[in-house]
C-alpha cells in the first residue's frame, strides 16, 4: 500500500500525515505536489490540513482547481481510498467530490482541542472499525459544516454521514457540537463509502504520546485494503 501525501502552498500537516502513513500505520507514504499530473504507483490519497494557497477566496477552493485534483476524482470514481482532513475536506467539499461546505465556525474563532467523534455509518471502508467514541484533535477556524435540509436528508438516508460532534459519553449535546455544525456533522462519505472528509485530525491522534491513538481507528481502514490486496 503506497500512499500519495498531496501537497499544496500552505499545507502545514503534510509530515504529520506523512509521519502516521509510515510510522504509525508502517504502510508507504511519498509527498505529490500538487502541480502533478500522475498518481501511478499510489493506491490510496491523503489530502492534509493547512492553509492552501493562503486560504485565499475560500478555504480549499484554489486547491480544489490544482492539475493533481484531476488524479484524485479518478481515484474517487474508481473507487479508491481517499480521505482528506481539515483543509483537505475542504477541498474536497469545492471539487464536488463531497456534497456540503465548510464556514466560519459558529463562535468566528479558531478552535484548537480534543473533540469527541461518534461513527454514525459502521459500514463503509473508513467507519466499520470505529466502534466506540474517538477522541481527536480539531485545529481550524472554518469547519462548521453546512448544506441544505434536502442534501443533509439525502445523507441520512444513504449512510453518507461518517461522523457527529457527541459529548465523551457519546451524546449528542449543543455543546458537544463545537463549530455550529448543521447537525453536528464532523465528516461525510461520497456514495460509494471510499471518498471521507472530516473536519478533525486523526493523523495527529495516532500514538498515546501525542494524547491519544484513536486516529487509527480511522486509518487502520488503510492497513486493511492492503492486506486485502
Amino acid at each position: 500500500m503506497n500512499v500519495a501525501v498531496i501537497k499544496f502552498p500552505g499545507s502545514n500537516c503534510d509530515q504529520d500525515a506523512y509521519f502516521a502513513l509510515r510510522d504509525d500505520l508502517g504502510l508507504g507514504a511519498e509527498y505529490v505536489w500538487h502541480e502533478a499530473t500522475s498518481l501511478d504507483g499510489f493506491d490510496a490519497v491523503f489530502l492534509p490540513g493547512g492553509f492552501s494557497y493562503g486560504d485565499y477566496l475560500r478555504c480549499g477552493a484554489m486547491a480544489s482547481r490544482a492539475p493533481i485534483m484531476s488524479e484524485v476524482r479518478r481515484f474517487a470514481d474508481e473507487g479508491k481510498p481517499v480521505i482528506g482532513a481539515c483543509n483537505g475536506f475542504q477541498v474536497l467539499c469545492e471539487a464536488g467530490l463531497l456534497p456540503g461546505a465548510l464556514l466560519l465556525n459558529a463562535g468566528q474563532k479558531f478552535l484548537c482541542k480534543d473533540v469527541y467523534l461518534k461513527a454514525e455509518n459502521r459500514t463503509s471502508l473508513w467507519t466499520r472499525g470505529v466502534d466506540r467514541t474517538l477522541r481527536i484533535p480539531i485545529a481550524h477556524g472554518e469547519g462548521r459544516y453546512v448544506a441544505d435540509e434536502e442534501t443533509v436528508a439525502r445523507l441520512e438516508a444513504n449512510g453518507q454521514i461518517a461522523f457527529r460532534y457527541v459529548d465523551a459519553f457519546g451524546e449528542l449535546t449543543d455543546a458537544a457540537n463545537v463549530n455550529g455544525s448543521a447537525h453536528a456533522i464532523a465528516g461525510v462519505l461520497n456514495e460509494k463509502g471510499n471518498v471521507l472528509g472530516l473536519m478533525p485530525h486523526p493523523e495527529r491522534a495516532t500514538r498515546t504520546l501525542l494524547g491519544s491513538a484513536d486516529g487509527l481507528f480511522i486509518l487502520n481502514a488503510l492497513k486493511l485494503v492492503a492486506s486485502n490486496r
